[in-house]
């Protein structure tokens, strides 16, 4: 029996690809949401930290932007990864000069294998349509966008993520 082999890339980062996420990109996700309580403040946060001059909670204020809901698990889970980023490791993750986007285009050209990517309909993070962008550059890529889901797409829906994931693996 040969082993299948195939790659899921759930709500990836794309700046590797030179596929920069900016504040335009960031807004049109932020938008759908438009009509939860939580909006007005959320988009005043994150217009400061887009313009450059954000308070030191308002990047607490934009969490409910990262989650298809805004409920207990989210929150829970925003207090859990509070406790567990690591900044340093951050600052040189996206440092100057840390990636060469046209090095990682062509191995992603040259990669011969199944790749699902998952993008979560409201994350802000990841917006669905850059994560498309990226999934183009997979020459077998299948591009999912979850409906309702934020960053964590399977604390938003766990039954509809599981259910993606197994039917791209078989």
């Amino acid at each position: 029996m040969t082993p299948h082999t195939c790659w899921g890339l759930i709500t990836p980062g794309t700046n590797a690809a030179g596929l920069e996420v900016n504040g335009d990109d960031r807004r049109e996700v932020a938008r759908l949401r438009r009509d939860e309580p939580w909006f007005a403040a959320a988009s005043a946060a994150f217009d400061a930290i887009d313009a450059g001059e954000a308070a030191a909670d308002d990047w607490a204020t934009i969490a409910p932007f990262l989650y298809g809901r805004w409920d207990e698990t989210a929150q829970a889970h925003r207090a859990a990864e509070e406790t567990q980023w690591n900044a340093a490791a951050a600052e040189v993750l996206g440092s100057e000069g840390a990636f060469e986007p046209g090095a990682t285009r062509v191995a992603l050209a040259a990669l011969d294998t199944p790749v699902l990517v998952l993008a979560g309909e409201f994350d802000l993070a990841s917006p669905p349509h850059v994560t498309a962008r990226f999934a183009a550059l997979f020459p077998r890529a299948e591009f999912v966008v979850q409906p309702g889901a934020g960053h964590d797409p399977w604390l938003d829906d766990a039954d509809s993520f599981v259910s993606t994931t197994v039917r791209f693996l078989n």
